[in-house]
């Protein structure tokens, strides 16, 4: 490609591809996408982008192509790849100059550069380094603050390069450019510190930037560049000198507006300082020694003393918190429980951990985390009355949730109790102790303090196990809390059932468990939104629980699910929905078929959620799994939901629509419950299956669903499943043959199993064409040699199989083969009765009256279980599958009477002498044992 004429020809191309008329738009994207494998079409790219005076639009295209090239085309094995002397010109044209005006294409120049690294550096491009060490020392601003970004991302992605070889590179890089990295960094950090005392916004700006990218180089070479970091004194000398920066910093945040750019700029780079500390502790926890008790010292006094007071913002005591956790958990801090085991290095750290929590710092750390951090605040309260489902959802894990303050707190107080429980312990339970009784209403910081320390004691639930009896602080001092009605007592209201939410699995009398579901349903009808939500929760929490009985519950059960649907109805966003669904969905799985009298209007409701759920997938989900429960509890009865239930089926299952991506998997398995829990084939319920060829194609971890899916059909009704798809379902099991694992291949045979059982007559003809796919490979050669290798190789692996019931079917099916005169059959003989003898002591009981044996397997008639209260009922699949099992000759057919059967007819076919020489192949204790089993025929 020619420079000067395809510089034209392509920059043309490039704006019609920024166009925002498809049909100049669709065929440029086609041309660029013919020239991506054309020499000199890269060179091409890297004038227009570094061409300042074309239209951005068309720039920063350029870019993005050129972008993907290098991941497509650079490397030297890559189809179409370019030329090395092309990718030499474009090296050095990229570092040419550092001097792109516009932010974006900066980045994505810089962002290519490192891209380029990673595959080039140093061996093919050794010149990258010392030309952005040279270019970041210029004095022109431009110029130094695009090289000095471009550094951050060679560095970053050289960086992040794990094989050995690579890492060999990086480490000698980093201790080749530390030096220099440590000096700029400290140089544009005096010149911010200076700049802040003329306050020139601009030049403050300006410096604060490159203090903010020099700092993201020294991260990357600190946690990454060496193997023992604490060796090297620059490296530590860095590190130690942190703390004295962030005070700086964050005392110029006094002098810092709190809403511009600057301001941003500084908590960013504040948060940074913060990150390389934690970043360091994690790769390095022995390197971090030396700075265990400087980090504590400073996290502890901005986070939890006055020190902090009006400098601190928000996700800085969120860092602090997160560096106080990190040391506190620290596996290599922590020794065995063999003191000699340890190493010196973590008992030296332990020792520094240990020597700083002390019973006042301790005591200190988790008042101020109790009555101050745990205090709900005004924002809070506020958003409490006026969007009360966004207020649950963010208390619950929305998505700020995992950078917010609280849960930062809420874990920091978790880890810290459970390591140093002993002494935190007292401390909490006098904080209780100080709050027993009634709280004026009119006390509103009262209120609070107490709703913070119920959180405690909820959050250490179990390490207060044996120091609480719950019970009794149940019932003397919670349970008349949840009566006090007045709208300011909200907060504890929803605290306290909160918190027996926490303890319901951790020590509850289940004698206990009527009042609390009395209290329950009356919360459930609590005036707040956000008491009700959080008492559906806890309702939710006491149905899992493993000592829950149902025979207490059912009382309340209609009640609650009353009020439940309500406020199902009543909660408008998605998340709540989902949440309410969900704790039906529990008390529905729970209860079983005893909800039956109580869901005609959650059935009612359901098909007009669905519909409003269109844009909400995972909102569907939840509906799915609701129904999936529903169908489990109304066993038969659920073929009134059809008309709903089948068309939710086809659409989430229907692979060619866009939904199935989420709705697949809980689709398939309320398929799956509706056949399991059918009375009869419905022409709609028969449709569905044409979804499943696609479903096999798939391959998916979805496969198994899809086996029990068929297998539901064959038990269901063979016949007209069988006639309206064993065609295709043959087609598939062949596809499937040849790709899938060997546990895949006996779920194909499975299928043919249960054909062959439920259909004997229709199933030999319908899967006929799979058995080639089955036994290909085996079934070549003479008939006889075949027949001899099968019985050689089932009578060799019998050990393997070990369901009573698959034992006695191959003896059964061994001993079908008798009588016979073929030579084969009488070679095998003696492994055949071998075989029978095995399973005659695997299923003949000796009745002691009578001194005679029974068969125990067989089965004359269908009793209906009598189930258990914690056991589930036996669905229409579970009962139709008894009564095949009444039909298969394992149940039907007694192995000791065909035994004798059997060898009474081969008697027969051969005459005495014969028989009786065939009879001598076989050991003589095996032909005692069979005598004994044969006695009385």
């Amino acid at each position: 490609m020619d420079l000067n004429s395809a510089s034209t020809i392509v920059l043309h191309v490039l704006t019609q591809a920024t166009s925002q008329d498809t049909a100049v738009l669709k065929p440029a994207e086609e041309q660029l996408k013919q020239w991506e494998t054309q020499p000199g079409f890269y060179s091409v790219l890297l004038n227009i982008f570094t061409n300042h005076t074309l239209d951005i639009n068309v720039r920063w295209l350029a870019v993005l192509y050129f972008k993907n090239g290098i991941d497509r085309y650079w490397r030297r094995v890559a189809p179409h790849a370019l030329s090395e002397e092309e990718k030499a010109t474009l090296r050095a044209g990229l570092i040419t100059n550092f001097n792109e005006p516009v932010n974006q294409i900066a980045t994505q120049i810089a962002v290519l550069i490192a891209k380029v690294a990673r595959l080039d550096c140093p061996r093919q491009w050794p010149e990258l380094i010392p030309t952005l060490i040279e270019s970041v020392k210029v004095q022109d601003d431009l110029r130094q603050h695009r090289a000095l970004l471009t550094f951050y991302h060679v560095t970053k992605t050289l960086a992040s390069k794990r094989l050995a070889a690579d890492r060999k590179l990086f480490y000698d890089l980093a201790s080749g450019i530390y030096s220099f990295a440590c000096s700029l960094w400290n140089h544009h950090t005096d010149t911010f510190l200076q700049h802040i005392s003329t306050g020139d916004e601009a030049a403050i700006l300006n410096s604060l930037e490159r203090t903010l990218l020099s700092l993201k180089v020294l991260r990357k070479l600190t946690v990454h560049g060496f193997v023992e970091p604490h060796k090297n004194m620059e490296v530590m000398g860095f590190l130690h000198g942190i703390f004295e920066r962030l005070k700086q910093f964050l005392e110029c945040s006094r002098s810092i507006g709190t809403d511009n750019v600057c301001r941003d700029r500084l908590e960013k780079t504040i948060i940074l300082y913060t990150k390389v500390l934690l970043d360091f502790l994690d790769q390095h926890p022995f390197s971090f020694t030396p700075l265990i008790q400087r980090s504590l010292e400073f996290a502890v006094s901005y986070v939890f003393t006055e020190v902090g007071e009006g400098i601190t913002f928000e996700r800085f005591i969120v860092q602090c918190m997160n560096l106080i956790k990190m040391i506190v958990k620290n596996y290599a801090y922590k020794p065995s429980k063999n003191v000699e085991d340890s190493s010196p290095e973590t008992l030296e750290a332990h020792k520094i951990k240990m020597s700083f929590f002390t019973y006042p710092t301790l005591t200190e750390i988790c008042r101020r985390l109790v009555t101050h951090y745990f205090l709900l605040t005004e924002e809070e309260l506020t958003m409490w009355e006026e969007d009360p489902e966004g207020f649950t959802v963010e208390e619950t894990g929305g998505d700020s949730w995992k950078y917010s303050l609280r849960p930062c707190t809420e874990v920091l107080f978790i880890d810290i109790f459970h390591e140093y429980n002993q002494t935190l312990t007292p401390i909490l339970l006098e904080m209780v102790q100080t709050l027993q009784g009634p709280t004026s209403v009119e006390n509103t910081s009262a209120l609070l303090i107490k709703d913070a320390v119920y959180n405690a004691v909820g959050l250490a639930a179990y390490e207060l196990f044996d120091s609480v009896d719950f019970d009794q602080w149940f019932k003397n001092q919670l349970l008349p809390e949840l009566r006090v009605t007045h709208d300011r007592y909200k907060p504890l209201r929803r605290r306290v059932i909160w918190l027996i939410g926490q303890w319901i699995s951790v020590k509850f009398k289940s004698e206990l468990r009527p009042m609390l579901y009395e209290a329950i349903c009356n919360l459930l009808q609590d005036q707040d939104l956000v008491v009700r939500i959080e008492t559906a929760t806890t309702l939710k929490l006491t149905v899992d629980d493993f000592e829950f009985r149902t025979d207490q519950f059912l009382p309340y059960l209609e009640t609650m699910f009353t009020l439940l649907f309500q406020l199902l109805q009543q909660v408008t966003e998605c998340d709540t929905k989902m949440h309410v669904l969900h704790v039906l969905s529990c008390v529905i799985e729970r209860v079983n078929m005893q909800i039956r009298p109580y869901v005609g209007c959650l059935v009612q409701y359901l098909p007009l959620l669905w519909k409003q759920s269109e844009e909400h997938n995972m909102l569907r989900c939840a509906i799915l799994t609701t129904l999936i429960h529903l169908v489990q509890g109304l066993g038969a009865d659920s073929k009134n939901l059809y008309p709903f239930l089948l068309p939710i089926i086809q659409l989430s299952t229907d692979v060619s629509q866009p939904p199935h991506v989420y709705l697949l998997e809980d689709g398939l398995e309320l398929w799956l419950v509706t056949l399991e829990n059918s009375p009869c084939l419905t022409p709609e319920l028969l449709r569905i299956f044409q979804n499943m060829s696609p479903l096999l194609e798939l391959s998916s971890e979805n496969l198994r669903t899809c086996f029990k899916i068929i297998n539901g059909y064959i038990f269901l009704s063979s016949t007209e499943f069988l006639q309206t798809y064993a065609v295709g379902l043959c087609q598939s099991f062949c596809e499937l043959l040849k790709e899938i694992t060997t546990e895949g291949q006996v779920q194909v045979l499975k299928v043919v199993e249960n054909v062959l059982k439920v259909n004997p007559t229709l199933g030999p003809q319908m899967f006929q064409p799979i058995l080639p796919c089955v036994f290909r490979g085996i079934i070549d050669g003479e008939m006889d040699q075949l027949l001899g290798n099968m019985i050689e190789m089932w009578v060799d692996r019998m050990d393997s199989i070990t369901q009573p019931e698959r034992r006695k079917l191959s003896a059964l099916a061994l001993l079908s083969l008798l009588p016979s005169d073929n030579g084969v059959i009488q070679d095998k003989f003696c492994g055949i009765i071998n075989i029978s003898v095995e399973g005659l002591h695997d299923v003949m009981t000796e009745d002691p009256e009578t001194g005679t044996y029974r068969d125990c397997m067989l089965m004359s008639h269908f009793e209906e279980p009598k189930v258990a209260e914690d056991e589930e009922p036996p669905t229409e699949q579970d009962k139709r599958k008894k009564m095949l099992a009444l039909k298969d000759p394992v149940h039907t057919v007694s192995l000791q009477q065909f035994v004798y059967e059997k060898l009474k007819a081969q008697q027969e076919l051969l005459g005495e002498q014969s028989f009786q020489a065939l009879m001598e192949t076989v050991d003589t204790e095996i032909v005692t044992q069979l005598q004994d089993f044969l006695q009385g025929f």
